[in-house]
């Protein structure tokens, strides 16, 4: 399940060319013949994709058992949950419709920042990347969506980087006793705005427990999918494939 994907759609708009390009780049070479310090390993040749949906774009009213059921009925394979959550209802949510947890989104990554000034507010932000790893453990998940920090007036670019790395190195041995991978996601955060930053962000931490969530939607306000797919290759544990249109954004 390691080298498996699930992917969500949210409700915003992306072409379909999009999704197909995208996803089958993800299985091609990550050799990056012009940038030989951030290449990756040949990516595997046949991942399989499978298609799921994220917990929170479940907009419905209901139970954990009823969200889990609805998307089910929809045509998903899985879903992926929220840390933080009644670790019982959703085991049994898991086990009665057959859906997988490939993937934990971790619920605190927004209000108690990995970047944020006040070092408190950090170690409450690393103990729920900490939480979020028991969580992907005990559902059989196999990443956690890490959003690392974010830029802000008050917040530089160099101390987000800084502060953010510091605060993942501590949850690593975790991570690798758990054998559950962190996965960063690009996020509108003013933060790790290129591929090749976010090939270096990744590879500085030398480890494979580590690694790259894609989100396909988001990175297009800068940037282009299949250029951040080619370049980051075999860190890409997960994808987030939504509907998405720039020329909206811009309205």
């Amino acid at each position: 399940m390691s080298d498996e994907n699930i992917i969500r759609f949210p409700d915003q708009r992306s072409t379909r060319r999009h999704f197909l390009r995208s996803a089958s780049l993800l299985t091609a070479s990550a050799t990056i013949a012009k940038f030989p310090a951030f290449a990756a390993e040949e990516a595997p040749k046949n991942r399989k994709i499978h298609k799921g949906i994220m917990y929170a774009t479940l907009g419905v009213p209901g139970s954990v058992m009823e969200k889990f059921k609805l998307a089910k009925e929809a045509g998903f394979e899985g879903v992926e949950a929220m840390s933080h959550m009644n670790q019982d209802e959703v085991l049994r949510a898991k086990e009665e419709t057959g859906l997988i947890i490939p993937s934990v989104c971790c619920s605190t990554h927004w209000d108690k920042t990995l970047t944020d000034p006040d070092p408190a507010v950090r170690e409450k932000g690393l103990e729920g990347v900490k939480q979020a790893l028991r969580d992907a453990k005990k559902y059989g998940a196999t990443s956690v969506l890490t959003v690392p920090g974010v830029v802000s007036k008050n917040v530089s670019y160099a101390d987000a980087y800084t502060r953010s790395q510091e605060q993942i190195r501590k949850a690593l041995p975790l991570a690798e006793e758990l054998q559950v991978k962190m996965a960063i996601e690009n996020v509108w955060n003013k933060f790790l705005l290129s591929p090749l930053e976010a090939a270096r962000y990744v590879d500085e931490f030398n480890s494979p427990w580590v690694g790259w969530h894609f989100d396909v939607g988001n990175v297009l306000t800068y940037g282009w999918p299949e250029q951040w797919i080619h370049i980051l290759g075999k860190r890409i544990a997960k994808l987030h494939i939504k509907e998405f249109s720039v020329d909206k954004q811009n309205k």
